[in-house]
């Protein structure tokens, strides 16, 4: 590692935390302003972007079609994180916002006030959109960000960065909020989550390659999913024309992402009636289904599973099925196999519903709809920096307020303590 690079990524943190400083105090209309001006330049800049995101595109030949496609910066990506920028500022500025406050007998009044975390690092692959993501909500929840995209990108996210920087300056705000790492240079990255002196969080979107490194090499604290071993549970009461829509949705509408289902649980009493008909389904689409021995007994051309695929995130199409006896059967293999990521039961018994929200240790649970909702744009969230299968801070999408913490405010008139 050179001395030129550690001093290098030394100056990335200064600047961010100096700018910082600056953003917890920025005003919401230059917040706003700053987001709405990217957005103009995002939509003016489509031939500029194109050439750099084709110089990405040339050097990228060996990559795979799922991971070219990531790497594409079209005017479809480009509107939408457009689209993206001026939701963001529409929203509610959470900063500064004091909740919960309460009158005590001493005659204080004591709540807490939302602000923000200070500096985060965020290290991701292949998809470019994701820079104006992490930028758009670095800037409206007043934090300030240092950027590391993978190689395979960095044409693309130094242009996109330029963009940023210039739409806040043109909004009086410091340009160094947002910083991308310009180097491919992979001791960058240990450099950057080893410096709490000036990042406070690290967030990791990749790989779970990448994901496990940060995690077991960060000395500062990170917002991360390991996995997405989603589940849906059909129970013994059940709508079984909803859950074989449901089900179909939540494996075949997409692959890749970390919220498709990758396992399917399904009571015995409805295995005859739902296994055929969702079998079916998953043949014409080409998908592999790997069963218990009952399952195997019920669809023909199902393999058997080994012990691994119930605990394995496919990101492809195929799909572990188990036939269980019991709702707290299905709880329990959700809790030992599953990721914490997101879980959904399909049923018609409410009892069965609510125990299954408090029971089973996820970070998004659902009753009746597919898992692919769980995304920080459909929570309402406007963008998402990642997803969290933590318990502290923040859990399952990550928006404005899972950047934001909360620190005690004391309001009084003189009080003294006796």
């Amino acid at each position: 590692m050179s001395a030129d690079l550690a001093a290098y990524m030394d100056d990335l943190g200064r600047a961010a935390r100096a700018a910082a400083t600056q953003m917890a105090a920025a005003s919401t209309a230059a917040k706003n302003a700053a987001l709405l001006a990217l957005a103009r330049r995002l939509r003016e800049a489509g031939p500029a972007l194109a050439e750099a995101n084709a110089r990405d595109l040339s050097r990228a030949a060996e990559l795979s079609g799922p991971l070219r496609d990531r790497l594409k910066l079209d005017a479809k990506t480009l509107a939408t994180v457009a689209e993206g920028c001026e939701q963001i500022a529409a929203m509610p500025d959470p900063i500064g916002e004091i909740t919960g406050v309460k009158r005590r007998p001493t005659g204080i009044s004591v709540g807490q006030m939302r602000v923000p975390l200070g500096v985060f690092g965020m290290i991701y692959e292949s998809r470019p959109n994701v820079t104006i993501e992490a930028a758009s909500l670095a800037i409206k929840s007043g934090n300030a960000c240092i950027l590391r995209g993978g190689s395979e990108a960095l044409h693309s996210n130094l242009a996109l960065a330029e963009l940023v920087a210039a739409s806040l300056a043109e909004a009086g705000l410091p340009p160094a909020a947002v910083q991308l790492v310009n180097t491919t240079d992979r001791a960058a990255v240990g450099l950057l989550i080893s410096r709490p002196q000036w990042v406070d969080v690290i967030i990791p979107r990749g790989g779970k390659g990448l994901i496990e490194r940060i995690a077991s090499e960060a000395r500062v604290p990170v917002i991360k999913h390991l996995d997405g071993n989603c589940h849906s549970y059909v129970d013994e009461a059940v709508d079984l024309d909803l859950a074989v829509k449901v089900v179909d949705n939540a494996k075949t509408q997409k692959y890749s992402p970390c919220n498709a289902t990758e396992s399917l649980l399904v009571h015995a009493a409805q295995a005859r009636a739902f296994l055929p008909r969702i079998a079916e389904v998953f043949r014409a689409k080409g998908v592999e289904m790997r069963g218990c021995p009952r399952t195997l007994a019920l669809v023909p051309g199902a393999v058997a599973a080994t012990e691994e695929d119930w605990s394995t995130e496919y990101l492809a199409p195929i799909i572990s099925i188990k036939v269980v006896d019991s709702l707290d059967e299905a709880i329990a293999h959700i809790n030992r196999y599953g990721s914490h990521h997101t879980d959904a039961i399909l049923t018609t018994n409410h009892p069965n519903a609510m125990r299954f929200l408090r029971e089973v240790d996820s970070a998004s649970v659902m009753v009746n709809a597919s898992t692919r909702f769980a995304d920080g744009f459909e929570y309402g969230l406007g963008a998402e920096i990642g997803i969290s299968t933590d318990k502290f801070h923040a859990r399952g999408p990550v928006g404005l307020e899972g950047l934001t913490s909360m620190k005690w405010v004391v309001l009084g008139q003189g009080e003294v303590r006796t």
